[in-house]
């Protein structure tokens, strides 16, 4: 059993008895954003956790390996994407190299998606997974709009938003997420912010993890170590090593410089 999974299931199985909470992770006491004009409290999930992820770029290969899981696991329709690795191409000093951006929902502490759906069907569980409730939202595609992480689609079966949940039927069972289970490279680490023990709490302590456009206020919970500053508010790239489908767009094959 690798590090991360028995740290998660540790974790997951303990009770988490005068856990302190790390100053990266605010009290999920407060409200979390408005609905209609009201303020929207978490419901749902188990308050004495925190579920965040950290993502090590260093140790990404770009395999998609991550991508697929999630495709298989959560039945996304051809073509959209809840978690995708967007991969640039980066020229310093007439030397052209690869870049990887695993990306997906970043579980705001502070999300922006909240207050603008206006049927409710968007919020954020006591233990700060955000989640869609398909049977309330009405496909306005608001929560879409308002993602600065352009990690929210609409999904053309449904005609629901759709998005990550960290695989939230997943971490409800005692497992962690598809993703997390099939990275080849151990790249991407799951557990819980509020038991100091875990191996997501020792790194967004020791590591120095950076979030993606910090400038937003959001307080991601999807972390990122040997994140490079010039990516860090960059989220719209292309998958240009994979591709679902012999119909994606021309438009998306070129690559991206930085």
């Amino acid at each position: 059993m690798d590090r991360s999974r028995r740290n998660f299931c540790l974790g997951a199985g303990a009770a988490a008895v005068g856990a302190a909470t790390l100053a990266a992770a605010p009290s999920d006491a407060a409200p979390s954003g408005t609905v209609a004009g009201v303020a929207a409290a978490r419901t749902g999930g188990d308050p004495a956790h925190r579920w965040a992820m950290v993502v090590d770029v260093r140790k990404c290969v770009g395999c998609q390996a991550c991508t697929v899981a999630c495709i298989m696991e959560n039945d996304v329709p051809e073509n959209s994407f809840r978690t995708i690795v967007s991969t640039y191409e980066v020229t310093e000093q007439d030397k052209a190299g690869s870049y990887m951006l695993p990306r997906l929902c970043n579980h705001c502490e502070d999300p922006p998606c909240i207050p603008v759906c206006p049927t409710g069907a968007t919020f954020q569980r006591t233990d700060g997974i955000v989640v869609v409730d398909n049977t309330v939202c009405v496909g306005c595609a608001y929560c879409v709009q308002a993602c600065p992480y352009d990690a929210r689609f609409i999904n053309h079966n449904s005609q629901t938003a759709d998005k990550c949940t960290f695989c939230v039927h997943r971490v409800d069972a005692g497992l962690l997420p598809a993703c997390v289970e099939t990275c080849v490279g151990g790249a991407r680490v799951f557990g819980d912010l509020k038991d100091p023990a875990s191996a997501v709490s020792r790194l967004v302590r020791e590591a120095d993890p950076k979030v993606l456009k910090p400038e937003q206020g959001t307080q991601p919970r999807v972390f990122y170590i040997g994140l490079d500053p010039r990516f860090q508010g960059k989220v719209d790239g292309t998958p240009t090593l994979w591709r679902p489908s012999a119909h994606t767009e021309r438009s998306h094959a070129g690559k991206e410089h930085a």
